[in-house]
């Protein structure tokens, strides 16, 4: 069995955005069940000046399926929309960008090793090949946002575990 860039790209971002949205439902039924507003968790921060909740959902659709957008059109730059207000936003995201990596082709995401493309953030820049910005900025930042949402709920006091991060687990009986 060969070992593929797509491989180690698009199923990791998929395995990632399919837990999030199990736990953007797990987050709406909590504000239900608690009785709390969903903007207390939508708004919420870890620390004053990061960026809240809605964004950090946001932002693992913005570096899973908009980074391989990037790719394709050979330059990258932060997404500055609003995350979204809802949790029924959020969760469109999550599905929509799920259904933009499903709907990928394996050739076309091995072809981005070797392929140049620009990270452009105002009048900054750098130069990067597809394969690399994926694996050493887009997905590190990926992992970052996708867990600081964990982080912002298990803070809020939802009964979650590691399993709800990592989804599910295919175990084999010996």
């Amino acid at each position: 069995m060969s070992f593929t860039f797509y491989s180690a790209v698009v199923p990791p971002f998929q395995k990632t955005l399919t837990t999030l949205t199990a736990l953007l439902e797990k987050a709406e039924a909590y504000c239900t069940e608690q009785k709390i507003g969903p903007k207390d968790i939508l708004e919420s921060r870890l620390v004053a000046d990061m960026h809240p909740f809605a964004y950090q959902v946001k932002s693992a659709a913005v570096h899973s399926i908009g980074a391989i957008e990037g790719v394709r059109r050979g330059q990258f730059s932060p997404d500055d929309t609003p995350p979204g207000d809802s949790f029924a936003a959020l969760t469109k995201k999550l599905v929509d960008a799920n259904a933009a990596l499903a709907a990928l082709g394996p050739k076309e995401v091995n072809d981005f090793v070797g392929k140049p493309m620009r990270f452009v953030i105002g009048k900054y820049f750098a130069d990067y090949t597809g394969d690399n910005f994926l694996l050493t900025f887009s997905k590190p930042n990926f992992y970052f946002h996708a867990t600081t949402a964990y982080d912002l709920l298990r803070m809020k006091g939802m009964a979650i575990g590691k399993v709800d991060y990592l989804g599910r687990i295919p175990l084999t009986r010996t």
